[in-house]
């Protein structure tokens, strides 16, 4: 993981735990859990870092509902 996509996923991580109303640690673990993290968050770092804020969270949370993690 490069520097860039560690920063991406700590921004989202964050993000995605306001949003959700969750802790970080907890938001970690379920990205983590459901390949979220490395399928998305930095699998797909390249396309995913140049969308909005509103967009990557909302496309996260569909992500997690698709894999049955929220």
């Amino acid at each position: 993981m490069t520097t860039d996509q560690l920063e991406f996923a700590t921004y989202c991580i964050g993000n995605v735990a306001r949003a959700l109303g969750w802790s970080q640690p907890k938001t970690y673990s379920v990205l983590n859990k459901s390949g979220v993290l490395k399928d998305y968050i930095v699998g797909c770092y390249d396309v995913a870092h140049t969308f909005s804020k509103p967009y990557i969270i909302e496309d996260i949370e569909d992500f997690l509902k698709r894999r049955n993690a929220i």
